[in-house]
């Protein structure tokens, strides 16, 4: 560790499990004082048990504006400062047959989550930071929302929405030396595949997660499966100093997924022979 977070305050939205849970403790690693905001209260106590002063805990429903506000205010309040914002709560929507039979009853919980509360994220952390002379601020998108496909087309467009919002918030707060970046996590397991899939019976559930998984792992160049702490080490980049000329970027972390299909090779290529020289 190189305590490359020492004296920084960084508040992480969903934090108490999955991605989140792994910044948390990626960003306590390297010396960070850290707020968690979550829904779960039992969930996120426990997240922040094992790291003592250096991680608090309060439950905040990302979609109202007001308890965002107050999670904000108590990083500033509680270790005196914010300097690291992760807009990482999300949910997924629920997967139907088609679009055709899709309900769209969702559709506010979904954006509310996933959009407005990145948005009124970035809008509460900016306005600490400007006060304390710049900061980083991380908004958590989804490969979902760089590629078309089928279901979830709630989910789909507000991640597409959380690319676009990024971009245009970098451009207005750069004045005040706020970065705004974001990253596209793609291929990671974590529970939120299967809360997808809220039409299903458990079993059901099981088979369509092992289906998904595998036909991910297809298309992916790369041949293992990301895990949460994948994304930590992208968060760790941007809300480090490392990361003090970047601004309005989108970062896949997918195993490169969304840059094309891997190659197909039914054995390994021989080895190309180099002409003899005299």
């Amino acid at each position: 560790m190189t305590d490359e977070l020492a004296g920084k305050v960084a508040v992480v939205t969903g934090g108490a499990s999955g991605i989140g849970s792994a910044m948390v403790a990626r960003f306590v690693a390297e010396g960070a004082k850290v707020v968690v905001g979550d829904l779960d209260p039992e969930r996120g106590a426990a997240s922040v048990a094992d790291y003592g002063g250096a991680a608090v805990f309060q439950q905040t429903d990302v979609a109202d504006q007001e308890q965002l506000e107050r999670l904000v205010d108590t990083a500033v309040r509680t270790f005196g400062g914010l300097h690291v914002m992760c807009n990482n709560a999300g949910v997924p929507g629920t997967m139907h047959r088609s679009l055709l039979v899709d309900d769209l009853a969702d559709f506010h919980r979904v954006l509310g989550v996933n959009l407005l509360g990145v948005m009124a994220g970035t809008k509460f952390a900016a306005r600490q930071m400007v006060e304390g002379g710049g900061g980083s601020i991380i908004n958590l998108s989804s490969i979902g929302g760089v590629q078309a496909g089928g279901g979830v087309q709630t989910y789909r467009a507000s991640k597409a929405a959380v690319i676009h919002f990024t971009k245009s918030a970098a451009i207005e707060l750069a004045q005040y030396g706020i970065r705004v970046n974001c990253i596209a996590p793609g291929n990671i397991p974590t529970p939120f595949l299967a809360a997808s899939a809220t039409e299903m019976s458990a079993e059901r559930i099981e088979r369509f997660t092992r289906s998904v998984r595998a036909s991910m792992q297809e298309d992916r160049p790369l041949r293992r499966d990301g895990i949460p702490e994948d994304v930590a080490e992208a968060a760790l980049y941007f809300g480090s100093d490392r990361s003090g000329y970047v601004t309005g970027t989108m970062l896949p972390i997918d195993g490169g997924t969304v840059a094309g299909k891997p190659l197909k090779f039914k054995k390994k290529p021989a080895e190309q022979s180099v002409p003899a020289t005299s």
